[in-house]
């Protein structure tokens, strides 16, 4: 029998706030341990939580750019459970009013588009952290760090929408790329600022209820989660063609095994006793506000690849590729316009300014070159100035430097030999010292042409002109 598998993701995102959602205490990453607490956030009796303004305005921003309707009027709620990393004995979310509900976004999966519904965004603080590893006692201890303990985070819930553990994994890093681009997010999954949890089940191909789901909790990065959603679906199908009967529960994923393995049975809603929090009173959001958060809304990422492709006439493999960051755009769109020359712009930002990022483990805000002078040393290659070859080592000298690359190719005689006679004295010299390889153009072998051109380029240390260098060459051989 052939099975479907029906997946819904709920995202964990920490709010790029400078405190915590109910207090003061920092949420920098990184600080000694419980070095970033107050009574409000470790829950001593008699402190009371006072909501984080920012907190809420990243809130609605993320939930307008993905088309959720906000709530006029939302509620805080407990979440009653008790574990060591959780101060108060519960956690305060949201639940029957959340801040959002609806909305969704488009994506692309093997070259065809899906769209992915989400049923509801709400905020609520976050936990501390359990350590299990890493102390001289740690076979018989767990250690707790509450830093974490209040952190503002959103909870993005998507309809069970996806039917692949690869759609799964496109749905996450597109939302990533959504919140990052925003602000409201920094994306560091490895810090566990964006976590995943991941709801599975499988069912009959053409059956239209579901079947029994499992929750693969806490995975933080695209590439486990599609493994694990694929280990998952495998272990399911089995339990069933087995004559089994899949369980309703939490699963951990063991990056190491590639394996999921049992945590604890499922919960269901009344587990947690959820019930209005008393001490904070309604959020409440007029349109006003809503309205004064839109304005400060950028381009996102899905428009602006498409206005590239349309204003700048470059691939939309180009377009997505600098539009991965806001910066990255913005570099681009300012190169391009100084350049004149889009297609130039986005060959050397993906060519050579990438790949210089990737080898220095760099950012784009790192980048020493002001766009106006990747956009000159761009001009330098299109107008026949100097080579593309010598341009490549003019930007490496220019981002070791700073310098202006007209300064760099002035100051060490760069610029591209153009002069017919001088090129044609070194062809000739070329051609009389490989008088071999010359004869065997002569008698048709022209793929050794390319090695007579090489010895040109290098006789001129790689500033004559390629296309003279071909034409000379085809003149003095014929």
């Amino acid at each position: 029998m052939r099975y479907e598998p029906v997946i819904g993701l709920e995202i964990h995102a920490q709010l790029r706030t400078q405190t915590k959602i109910f207090c003061g205490c920092s949420t920098a990453f990184g600080a000694a341990p419980n070095s970033q607490v107050c009574p409000v956030c470790l829950g001593l009796p008699g402190a009371l939580p006072v909501l984080n303004r920012q907190a809420v305005d990243y809130a609605i921003k993320a939930a307008l750019a993905l088309g959720c309707r906000v709530q006029r009027e939302s509620i805080f709620a407990r979440k009653n459970y008790f574990y060591p990393d959780l101060p108060k004995g519960y956690q305060i979310s949201q639940y029957e009013r959340p801040l959002a509900l609806g909305g969704g976004f488009e994506m692309t999966v093997g070259g065809a588009p899906k769209f992915v519904s989400l049923t509801r965004i709400h905020m609520e603080e976050d936990a501390g952290k359990s350590l299990h590893e890493g102390f001289f006692d740690s076979d018989r201890r767990t250690y707790i760090d509450y830093n974490r303990s209040g952190v503002p985070l959103i909870e993005i819930v998507s309809e069970p929408d996806m039917r692949s553990a690869a759609e799964a994994a496109e749905f996450f890093a597109r939302l990533r790329d959504v919140l990052v681009w925003l602000g409201v997010n920094d994306g560091n999954m490895e810090e566990g600022s964006l976590r995943c949890d991941a709801n599975v089940s499988i069912r009959p191909v053409g059956q239209e209820a579901f079947g029994t789901k499992a929750e693969v909790k806490n995975v933080n990065s695209f590439r486990y989660l599609e493994k694990a959603l694929a280990y998952e679906i495998e272990r399911q199908i089995d339990v069933l063609e087995a004559g089994g009967r899949v369980v309703q529960e939490t699963r951990l994923f063991d990056s190491g095994s590639g394996r999921t393995h049992s945590m604890r049975s499922k919960e269901e809603a009344h587990d947690y006793r959820y019930f209005p929090e008393p001490d904070l009173p309604p959020l409440v959001v007029d349109e006003a506000r809503i309205e004064a958060v839109r304005a400060t809304m950028p381009e996102l990422p899905e428009a602006r690849r498409k206005r590239f492709v349309a204003e700048y006439a470059i691939p939309e493999y180009d377009a997505g590729v600098l539009t991965q960051s806001a910066e990255l755009a913005d570099y681009f769109e300012a190169v391009a316009r100084d350049a004149a020359n889009p297609k130039g712009a986005s060959n050397w930002i993906m060519g050579e300014l990438l790949r210089t990022l990737k080898e220095r483990s760099a950012s784009i805000a790192e980048v020493p070159l002001a766009p106006g002078k990747l956009a000159g040393l761009i001009r330098l290659v299109e107008n026949g100035t100097i080579s593309s070859s010598i341009g490549k080592d003019v930007f490496a000298k220019m981002y070791e430097s700073g310098r202006a690359a007209e300064d760099i190719v002035a100051a060490e005689g760069l610029a591209q030999i153009g002069d017919e006679g001088a090129l044609l004295a070194i062809v000739r010299d070329v051609i009389a010292r490989n008088a071999d390889a010359a004869a065997q153009v002569k008698a048709g072998k022209t793929q050794t042409f390319g090695f007579l051109v090489g010895q040109v380029m290098k006789a001129s240390r790689g500033k004559a002109n390629p296309k003279l260098v071909n034409d000379l060459l085809k003149r003095e051989l014929t």
